[in-house]
């Protein structure tokens, strides 16, 4: 006798990672932690940024080593499938991150405009003195 697969789907959800897989995540998780590591010593990556990369990496890690965390994120979340919680908290990062570096963008260009209004502004003096060198205070 079968069991319907509706009944199937009211089951506990379950990660099952094969051994493999969980060291290829893990491996994976160093190497990206290592890479941001190494962009902060070349100066490529600021200090304050890489804050959130290097959160991700150690989440991954974390995720690779005890898979069992899923499980507990979607309880937490009142979802039945691992999976759709995997994908809402990696959305949900991702909205955060895109959202953090419009704030950052936003912050750079009015930067921007406003020391080009200054060098438009000296440059103006600097014209205007030699124009009537007669006239310095």
């Amino acid at each position: 006798m079968t069991v319907p697969r509706l009944l199937l789907a009211q089951e506990a959800p379950t990660v099952d990672l094969t051994p493999q897989a969980r060291v290829l995540a893990a491996v994976i998780a160093v190497i990206f932690v290592a890479m941001i590591l190494e962009l902060i010593r070349c100066h490529r990556l600021q200090e304050r940024y890489s804050v959130i990369w290097l959160l991700a990496g150690v989440g991954m890690l974390a995720g690779a080593a005890f898979p069992g965390l899923l499980e507990l994120a979607a309880d937490a979340m009142g979802v039945r499938d691992t999976n759709v919680a995997l994908f809402s908290i990696v959305l949900l990062l991702l909205l955060g991150l895109a959202l953090n570096f419009s704030v950052i963008v936003s912050r750079q260009a009015e930067q921007i405009t406003r020391l080009a209004q200054e060098r438009a502004l000296e440059q103006a003096r600097s014209d205007e003195a030699e124009a009537h060198p007669e006239i310095r205070a």
